[in-house]
This record gives C-alpha cells, structure tokens and sequence, in this order.
C-alpha cells in the first residue's frame, strides 16, 4: 500500500459501492502524486488534492444527509480535520515548504486505509442496502494473505 515512493491502489481498498470506490482510486492516485512529483510540482498538486477533496468529502456528506446515515457526524467531523490540515499545509506549499507536503502526503497515506476500512466501508453498506437493496459483495485480486 504505502512504500517510499508513493501509494498504490490495492484491491484491498474496494469497499463494493462502485461510486465511492471509483472516487477512493482517484484519492489513492493524487495522494501518490503529492508523495512522488517534483518539488516544483508541489503547489499545483496540493492544490488539486483539494479541489479533489472538496468533491470527495461533499459527496459522501450529500449520500450521508440523503440516506440518513447514522454516525455521519463522526465521519464528516474526520473528513473536516484533514481539510483543514490540508489548507493549512497549502499555505504552507505555496510559501515554499515543500517538506510539509511530503509530510502530509504520508499522514494521508497512512489516514486513508483506516478511514476506508472503518468509517467508509459502513457507509459503503449503508449505500449499498438502501439505494440497491443488499450489502456489497467484494471480489479481491492479488492479495498476499498469510497463513
């Protein structure tokens, strides 16, 4: 999942509701750009993840308040602490700290999985029995599964 170059998807990921599957690749993919791209690259980049998150976030929060999900103060709460620790590391970006957003790229990189599998995948089956009548089946590829 997470090495020193970056942060790769994983079918690992899939929570089984396409849409918020498909939005957790496009997060997986900007949070390894801000791990990997070029220092020059820094600002424009934080700058995407975002406007990425902003979309993201409030799209969860609208499927939240539409279905009535119960814990989505606690989820929107997460959602609002890495916004605002990403417009202050932005600031910070375009000042010239690079590292700061390296730094934060990390924090997000090892955030995600834990959010994913605990406060996503309950919405994610949430979603999946109100809006399509049944839980998420989940096929995985490529797992390394000890034994």
């Amino acid at each position: 999942m997470t090495d020193n170059q970056g942060l790769q998807w994983t079918d690992a990921f899939l929570l089984g509701y396409e849409a918020m599957d498909d939005t957790h690749r496009e997060f997986v993919d900007i949070v390894d750009r801000l791990l990997t791209c070029a220092d020059a690259d820094m600002a424009g980049v934080m700058h995407e993840f975002i406007q990425h998150a902003e979309a993201h976030f409030g799209q969860e929060k609208d499927w939240m308040e539409e279905t009535d999900f119960p814990p989505r103060d606690c989820h929107i709460d997460d959602h609002n602490a890495v916004m605002e620790s990403a417009r202050q590391v932005e600031a910070l970006v375009q000042g010239g700290d690079v590292d700061i957003g390296r730094e934060f790229a990390s924090e997000l990189a090892r955030w995600f999985p834990s959010h994913a599998d605990y406060l996503d995948s309950a919405l994610a089956q949430w979603l999946a029995k109100k809006k399509l009548g049944g839980v998420p089946v989940v096929l995985r590829r490529n797992l390394n599964i000890e034994r």
